[in-house]
């Protein structure tokens, strides 16, 4: 199959790179960014398109790497080309195949696929791609033949539902965006305690690797310690008597779905108290 990218971002590098390295045909790139199109293609080794119609006609898959807002305007211009026979994908965590409107009458495949990884560098993040889990959506008419593709390069693959793809977002931004939420909020209150903020990511640094590692090796149950897992209701009213505002209901909306992993830990621990409190 020969792959081409419609936007040279992060994303369209990302993938672009990670496809050639894994001696699968990148053809190149078009974007309304002409530098940035030929930045990927020389990354990639591939080429530049001065126009759509052309990328789509050397292309069996398409690749729409671009702003999620940006894909149901990119669509309209790609189903004026012929695609019959063609797989149109994009890379959105949030949105749907469903954003490729009359594909299937078209002759087309549309599917979303979406590594389950925060790609935040164009020229480095493909090294992490081949240990991320990616989900596959859309067409059932050739979704074998794209979950063969990244299983060849060492992938493993979960097919969700349309109806999904929202909850698997959610799920991935709490994994991801949601926990620089909470790191900041344990360094803003160690900053109140009088450390500086360089110094209050180093002293975490520990207790966040240990944590993670503990829970990729052992799982969220097995990982759970501190003051809720052992029951401790009067360290949890003291921490509450410190906290204010929004940082407290922070702490309180956290604790209850921390409280939900202590049950099953802790199956014939009591928890009322706590229970009582975090109301």
């Amino acid at each position: 199959m020969k792959f081409g990218f419609i936007g040279a971002g992060k994303v369209g590098f990302s993938l672009g790179k990670y496809l050639a390295d894994n001696e699968m045909e990148v053809v190149g790139y078009y974007s309304e960014f002409k530098e940035d199109a030929l930045e990927a293609s020389k990354f990639t080794k591939s080429s530049v398109y001065k126009n759509i119609e052309d990328l789509v006609r050397d292309s069996d898959v398409l690749f729409l790497t671009v702003p999620d807002g940006a894909i149901e305007k990119v669509w309209n211009q790609v189903k004026k080309t012929g695609i019959s026979g063609k797989v149109v994908c994009h890379c959105s965590g949030a949105l749907s195949s469903k954003v490729f409107s009359d594909i299937s009458e078209l002759g087309g495949f549309g599917y979303s696929i979406h590594p389950l990884f925060a790609v935040s560098d164009r020229y480095n993040s493909y090294k992490e791609l081949s240990n991320s889990y990616f989900t596959i959506e859309g067409s059932p008419g050739k979704i074998g033949e794209i979950r063969q593709i990244f299983e060849k390069m060492g992938n493993k693959i979960c097919i969700i539902s349309a109806k999904d793809k929202v909850k698997y977002h959610a799920a991935a931004a709490i994994a991801s965006n949601l926990v620089v939420g909470l790191i900041d909020l344990s360094e803003k209150l160690l900053m109140e305690c009088g450390f500086e903020r360089d110094e209050a990511g180093d002293a975490l640094a520990p207790i966040v690797w240990g944590n993670i590692k503990h829970i990729l090796n052992n799982g969220v149950v097995e990982a759970l310690t501190g003051p809720i897992e052992r029951g401790d209701a009067d360290t949890i009213k003291k921490h509450l008597a410190t906290i204010s505002g929004n940082d407290r209901e922070t702490y309180i909306a956290v604790s209850r779905q921390v409280l939900e992993v202590a049950k099953r830990k802790n199956k014939d621990r009591d928890y009322s108290k706590i229970e009582e409190i975090l109301k």
